[in-house]
Parts: structure tokens; C-alpha cells; sequence
């Protein structure tokens, strides 16, 4: 059973809402606000895409290019991240590594999907997230393996 001291079962609390924000962020604005969002450390390291990208405006490069790619192919879908079994743990007081269960579904058109829910993924996510001198929580570092795709 994991054992937190009161301050750090309130930055478990402020670690969890980055990554929902994180989450939301892809979901409802495709990663495009992403240097906006307030989710990601400037010096982040951000798995994705099949290569490392270095700092935030690398990760949200990697967001407008991937919106373009997919207008172009025929439509960016629709997207929806869900975040399951949270793990976090503390390096220290301001480091921390979280790990978690990703769903990820997507779909190109109008929702509602009748009879579409097969998720596209299911990845292990692994972030490190560090806590700013302002207060905040932000993520440093992302990567993800999908152990499950669908065909």
C-alpha cells in the first residue's frame, strides 16, 4: 500500500491533474495549444512519433506537422485519451515518476461513433513530472509503449 505524507498526497493530486490536462489537451485541441497548455516543462523530453523530440517547441511541432500530415491523408480524427491505474512515486520533493494505463481511441468524422469502440491503443505511459519554484507540477518527460493495437 503507498504511503504519502499530506504534501505529497496533494502533489499526487496536482501530478494527476497535469496529466488529465495533458490528456485533455490532445483530445480537444489535437496537441496544437500544447505550448499554451501549461502541461509540459520547457526542456520536456517527449517520446513520440517513433523518435525523441527535446524541448517543448519540438513536442509541439510534432503536433502541428502531425495535424497537417493527417488533413492532408483525409481528415484528423476525432481523439480521446483515457487515463487508468495512475502509479506515482517521488524521487524527491519537487521529482516524481508516474506511470499508467493509456486507452487511446480515435476516428475520423462526426460523433457520435454508433457501434465504433474498439480502442485504437493501449500503452504503458511513463512521465517524470517536476515541480516548478512557482508551485506547479509540470511533465518533463514522456514516453509510452503500446502493448496492445488495434489491426
Amino acid at each position: 500500500m503507498a504511503k504519502f505524507s499530506a504534501e505529497q498526497a496533494v502533489s499526487v493530486l496536482a501530478i494527476k491533474q497535469v496529466i488529465n490536462e495533458w490528456g485533455d489537451e490532445l483530445d480537444r485541441n489535437d496537441g496544437l495549444s500544447i505550448r499554451g497548455a501549461n502541461v509540459l516543462t520547457e526542456d520536456c523530453r517527449y517520446f513520440v512519433g517513433g523518435e525523441w523530440r527535446d524541448g517543448l517547441d519540438a513536442a509541439a511541432q510534432f503536433y502541428a506537422d502531425r495535424k497537417a500530415r493527417l488533413q492532408a491523408a483525409g481528415g484528423a480524427p476525432v481523439m480521446r485519451h483515457l487515463i487508468t491505474n495512475l502509479k506515482v512515486t517521488f524521487d524527491s520533493a519537487s521529482s516524481a515518476k508516474a506511470e499508467f494505463l493509456l486507452l487511446f481511441f480515435a476516428h475520423v468524422g462526426e460523433p457520435p461513433f454508433v457501434g465504433y469502440s474498439d480502442p485504437l491503443a493501449v500503452a504503458d505511459v511513463h512521465m517524470e513530472c517536476r515541480c516548478g519554484d512557482d508551485g506547479d507540477w509540470l511533465i518533463s518527460r514522456f514516453e509510452s509503449e503500446q502493448i496492445f493495437q488495434r489491426g
